[in-house]
């Protein structure tokens, strides 16, 4: 499903990023990317979502080289992907529902579909009874949740989580994590990057380390260290 493929990333000041990346994820997989700050995770998700191009090498999607894609045919690419952050992104002037048929919007669902996709997706994620309220009366984990939403409402086949419990609590940290993991049950290949050790370290997923641009670990049921 995504394939880094001998993928170096220097930056224009001579910082070299990545060096070599060679990577694959499966259709299906929960992976954990991990590693100290400046390891290269920030550029290996960039380099994912063709924001930036890889000085070396090549990225696959679905068998499709996106380094070399025509950029007209970014967003049928991008479509493939929900993406979920750890300061929300919500629009703070529109209710649960409205962000989340946002999504929906700038594809150009018709409103009947909206309005027909948008409650289940609400459900799946247990967010429903907050349909009508805005973002300042959430919680956090509320307000994750509903990012969530909008991040799997257009069913993409992966789903890129970046450091999403930073601002939690630890229990809500979990619950997160829990439904991200359910999601990945129903077919979405999940791919979060975190800090938080407990959580991969309890959670017995996919870890792929990076450190100084480079890859340090790939282990199947891996820890944080």
């Amino acid at each position: 499903m995504i394939q880094f493929c001998s993928v170096t990333k220097v930056y224009e000041n001579g910082t070299t990023a990545l060096e070599n990346i060679n990577l694959k994820i499966e259709k299906g997989d929960f992976l954990f990317l991990v590693g100290p700050s400046g390891a290269g995770k920030s550029t290996l998700l960039s380099l994912l979502f063709r924001e930036e191009l890889p000085t070396k090498g090549q990225i696959l999607i679905d068998g499709q080289n996106i380094v070399r894609i025509a950029r007209r045919k970014l967003p049928y690419i991008r479509r493939k992907m929900g993406v979920v952050f750890q300061d929300f992104r919500l629009l703070p002037d529109r209710t649960v529902f409205e962000n989340v048929a946002f999504a929906l919007e700038i594809f150009q669902y018709k409103r009947k579909d909206i309005m027909r996709l948008v409650p289940p997706v609400l459900e799946q994620v247990g967010i429903a009874h907050r349909a009508k309220h805005f973002p300042k009366q959430l919680s956090g984990g509320e307000q994750q949740r509903t990012a969530i939403a909008r991040a799997i409402i257009s069913n993409p086949s992966i789903l890129v989580a970046d450091e999403p419990t930073g601002n939690l609590d630890p229990n809500t940290s979990m619950e997160i994590m829990r439904l991200l993991e359910d999601i990945n049950y129903r077919g979405t290949t999940v791919l979060v990057v975190t800090h938080d050790k407990d959580i991969v370290d309890s959670m017995h997923k996919r870890v792929v380390a990076l450190k100084n641009g480079s890859l340090a670990r790939d282990e199947q049921e891996g820890s944080y260290i």
